[in-house]
């Protein structure tokens, strides 16, 4: 598949099919939350691969699980209350106390089954790394399933905002580096083919996503035009960083893609490499701009 035919394909049919999955509200979004256990599940297994390459990693089986273990724990805090119908009855320090209690079992594997220990410091750092950046960054998204404003879910517009900044970052910074971004091209190593004329036109992209989600939700957002500009802007950045951070681990390992599993796109961390990265930038944006979100 052509880049061209690959970004229409996102565009038109991949933002759309994530857009319904977060408009669909059963129980507390329960089909969001099972995508992001999918998506930490897969993206933990490609992390693994790429690093494996030049990095001595703890079995993959094990990391997985870990990753998927993080993201079930984020995704029962939102959807059990829905279910049972009862309040919380502790914080969402569960959630990070599961990172932690991961964190301990990566220290307990290493301790207690290496051979040796040679390679225990890259073994153990490069595990911390992909159970956090598959694991515990997308928890910011399941965390927002829970907001609430004067007692009404809000998790769909936000979520969405969210989205939008982030596809429309993508899109419009390949369009305006295709059009107009030749001569300005080369200039970050990590992929030489974007422009900076393509980094201006993302950070406009996420700019008008803000616009957008502000006149669809006006009644929510009232007087927060500016908030979701600078929103925006700094969620293009963290995207566009997101993205590129990405290329760098593949590079460093040899690899053209982090899989093979979405048309035109690659593996699953090339989808969610941009997500990744910006979803707690959003979380903790919106909770000071907007929030608290009780």
């Amino acid at each position: 598949m052509s880049k061209v035919a690959s970004r229409l394909f996102t565009f038109f049919v991949g933002v759309p099919l994530m857009i319904g999955i977060v408009m669909w509200p059963s129980l507390n979004h329960l089909p969001l939350h099972l995508v992001l256990i999918l998506a930490a599940s897969v993206g933990a297994s490609e992390l693994h691969d790429i690093f494996a390459v030049n990095h001595k990693l703890l079995p993959i089986k094990f990391l997985v699980c870990c990753s998927a273990f993080i993201a079930t724990v984020a995704a029962l805090f939102a959807v059990l209350p829905a279910i049972f119908n009862f309040n919380h009855p502790y914080g969402q320090e569960i959630i990070t106390f599961a990172y932690i209690l991961v964190l301990l079992l990566i220290l307990v594997l290493e301790v207690f089954t290496a051979p040796d220990f040679k390679d225990s410091l890259d073994k153990i750092a490069t595990s911390a790394f992909v159970i956090t950046y598959t694991g515990f960054l997308l928890t910011f998204i399941s965390r927002m399933t829970i907001w609430q404003m004067n007692g009404t879910s809000i998790t769909t517009p936000c979520i969405c905002i969210f989205l939008l900044m982030v596809f429309f970052t993508d899109s419009i910074a390949w369009f305006f580096g295709v059009l107009l971004g030749k001569s300005t091209r080369g200039l970050v190593k990590a992929s030489p083919n974007k422009s900076l004329v393509g980094f201006f036109g993302g950070l406009l992209g996420a700019a008008g996503a803000g616009v957008i989600g502000y006149f669809i939700w006006q009644d929510l957002f009232e007087g927060g035009l500016v908030k979701l500009i600078v929103t925006g802007v700094l969620i293009a950045f963290s995207s566009i960083v997101g993205d590129l951070a990405e290329s760098v681990f593949k590079r460093s390992a040899g690899v053209k893609d982090s899989g093979n599993i979405i048309p035109g796109r690659g593996g699953m961390l090339d989808s969610l490499d941009s997500i990744v990265m910006s979803a707690p930038i959003f979380y903790i944006l919106f909770s000071i701009f907007f929030g608290p979100f009780n």
